[in-house]
């Protein structure tokens, strides 16, 4: 849902397409299996983007196995090029270092930009989450618009929406 709300809003700020929701919950065991369509085809999806909205539950102050298994799928630079934003649900704000500590260095290690710091949502704070991501969008748009102005704005998430 969070990746899903600030990908949409990128999109608009932009002026860019509608996002590709890419939800690697619906696909669960299928992204370890290399001869899976569907798992495939998100792989696919994500390859193809130029802005890339990840977002993840924190677990065990990190990003979801789940989404770990599904990039380790992707080889390393296989991002290159690509705007990347990083957004981890979490219940208490300790985790929050998790998203430069552990995210960050996993997207930059698939040649991801990451051009902005990456953000940190409280379940408490879901409800609110579309006024943030409006805000967040208009404030930083100008950081993502050079790549992602050529090609349709993705959101990626366990969901991961691309």
């Amino acid at each position: 849902v969070l990746a899903r709300e600030l990908a949409g809003e990128i999109a608009r700020v932009l002026e860019s397409d509608a996002p590709v929701d890419v939800d690697l919950a619906a696909l669960g065991p299928a992204v370890l299996d290399p001869e899976d369509d569907r798992a495939n085809a998100a792989i696919d999806d994500v390859l193809a983007a130029e802005v890339l909205v990840i977002a993840s539950p924190t677990y065990k102050a990190t990003y979801s196995g789940l989404l770990k298994a599904f990039l380790d799928r992707l080889g390393t630079e296989a991002l290159a090029g690509a705007a990347a934003v990083p957004i981890l649900l979490g219940g208490a704000p300790n985790h929050q270092l998790a998203i430069d500590a552990h995210f960050a260095p996993l997207l930059f290690e698939l040649g991801a930009r990451v051009p902005v710091r990456g953000l940190f949502v409280l379940e408490a704070d879901v409800p609110q989450f579309r006024h943030t991501a409006e805000q967040w969008a208009q404030a930083h748009a100008v950081l993502l618009a050079p790549s992602s102005a050529r090609c349709p704005t993705r959101a990626a998430a366990p969901g991961l929406t691309k």
